[in-house]
């Protein structure tokens, strides 16, 4: 008899084990690190882990934790799911991934402050070009003339300051055990009011399930991680502890749940272009409460392209607000505009070799083998293999527009080939990447289906980085890999 027809078996009684995954080995038994599982969910049951799957959705409604996406220019809202079983990460696993995170992030960090330099140069320079184009590292255009590249971002930070104070890397596990990066995210990274969310939930709604995780990290631990690398971007007159204050763009933001959560955990107000005004010493404050109070960080929740859509009070474009400012050395923007130029598609496939050269140190995590097929080398390379591959335009960011060549018709290659053919400079193609999966429930039964981790860092002084303990898992919505944030999630538990 199936778990789904008693009721009360083991759930993972009919679970299809296989190498891939990481709870359940291919003979059945659970491995390390999800044992301790074992007994609460034998206790618990099909009915009950059913049961608790649906206490945590109405748990997280009643909190309004969901997520937006927009399109023909109308907002959808809809919840973001959490699955009752948890994601188990060894603390070893946790401190290998942790490093490689902190790692790129170090890395990309120089890239941004070479490439906004002043003329992408120093003045003892005799060459204009950056170092990284001298070295061959880099192709010129892949800096100063990138589109990604936004001239007027060189003056939005002060002098020395990491332009990405809070980056964000996705990662996932392959069947060989190796954790690679997908993704890098420097502009607005989300994740983290989604991770406490999580463990808010299952504590609330599932505390039997939430019991077992024993000495599994607080992922309340970030948030003081997360402050002080946002005091960090104080600028250098700031008289004492940094006054800071979460921007948000409000309800119609696809992450307008995390703003509102992040904002209470740092004890930080949340404001908006409305609010804000230029002070008589070239700075800013924000009404709060009724009353303006100076502010010295600014935490940016939304895009670079939005910031001159907005007006403050006295109609004065929020983007001249902010930068005039930073310019007068009374504000630090967290993030500085202007990181698409080293998270976007193309310059993820260059990521390894920066490491190697503002580092002097080899990757700690692995890359997909990417080709960036405005070089006509590697657009040979690949010519013929588009069948094989994962495409994605430059412009796409977060995968938006990615073809995955295995899964096409031949009409469909077809025309993918000719419209690559035609303009290759506005196209990345990458290896596919198989994710390790998890059991997740579908459907009154517990299945495996692909998982990856959204882990966070903070930048700190002297070019350091910390990975925020409190990385979100995200399951894909069906059994292949697809947009993570049109699945749902899983509390992930760093345990040893």
């Amino acid at each position: 008899m199936s778990s789904s027809e008693s009721g009360t078996a083991d759930p993972l009684a009919d679970y299809p084990g296989c190498a891939p995954d990481e709870a359940v080995a291919p003979d059945g038994r659970l491995r390390d690190g999800y044992a301790a599982l074992g007994p609460v969910l034998r206790r618990l049951g099909t009915a009950g882990l059913t049961a608790a799957a649906a206490a945590l959705s109405a748990e997280r409604t009643s909190r309004g934790v969901a997520v937006a996406a927009w399109a023909d220019g109308r907002q959808t809202v809809r919840p973001f799911p959490l699955d009752p079983l948890p994601r188990v990460l060894p603390g070893a696993e946790w401190a290998r991934i942790a490093a490689g995170v902190e790692q790129r992030h170090r890395a990309l960090n120089a890239f941004l402050a070479e490439a906004y330099r002043a003329a992408g140069r120093r003045r003892s320079d005799v060459d204009r070009a950056p170092g990284v184009v001298r070295a061959g590292v880099l192709p010129g255009w892949a800096v100063a003339h990138s589109p990604a590249r936004h001239p007027d971002a060189v003056g939005q930070a002060w002098p020395g300051q990491p332009r990405a104070t809070v980056a964000g890397a996705d990662v996932v596990r392959t069947a060989s055990g190796e954790w690679v990066v997908t993704a890098d995210h420097l502009r607005v990274p989300a994740g983290l009011g989604y991770a406490l969310a999580a463990r808010d939930t299952l504590r609330a709604a599932v505390p039997e399930l939430a019991a077992a995780a024993g000495g599994a990290a607080d992922p309340y631990d970030a948030v003081p991680l997360l402050r002080a690398g946002l005091a960090t971007a104080a600028p250098p007159t700031c008289p004492g502890p940094p006054r800071i204050a979460v921007l948000t763009a409000g309800e119609s933001d696809n992450a307008w749940f995390e703003h509102r959560l992040l904002a209470e955990a740092l004890g930080a107000p949340l404001v908006r272009a409305a609010d804000l005004w230029p002070r008589t010493d070239g700075g800013v404050e924000a009404t709060v409460g009724g009353q303006r109070v100076s502010v010295d960080v600014l935490y940016r929740r939304f895009d670079d392209g939005l910031l001159a859509g907005f007006r403050t009070p006295i109609g004065q474009p929020l983007d001249v607000l902010l930068t005039e400012a930073v310019r007068a050395g009374r504000l630090g923007l967290a993030n500085v505009p202007g990181n698409e130029l080293a998270d976007d598609v193309a310059t993820y496939g260059w990521v390894p070799e920066l490491i190697r050269f503002y580092l002097g140190e080899e990757p700690l995590l692995g890359s997909l083998p990417t080709w960036v097929l405005a070089d006509e080398a590697q657009w040979a390379q690949v010519r013929d293999r588009l069948h094989e591959l994962v495409v994605t335009p430059v412009a796409g960011y977060g995968g938006r527009g990615a073809v995955v060549g295995p899964s096409c018709s031949a009409a469909e290659l077809a025309f993918l080939q000719a419209e690559v053919s035609a303009a290759p400079y506005r196209f990345v193609a990458q290896e596919p990447v198989v994710p390790t999966t998890v059991p997740t429930l579908v459907e009154g039964r517990l299945r495996p289906r692909p998982v990856d981790l959204r882990v966070l860092s903070v930048a700190g002084a002297g070019g350091a980085a910390t990975a925020l303990p409190a990385p979100l898992t995200r399951v894909a919505e069906g059994p292949g890999p697809g947009s993570w944030w049109s699945g749902g999630s899983k509390d992930t538990w760093i345990l040893g």
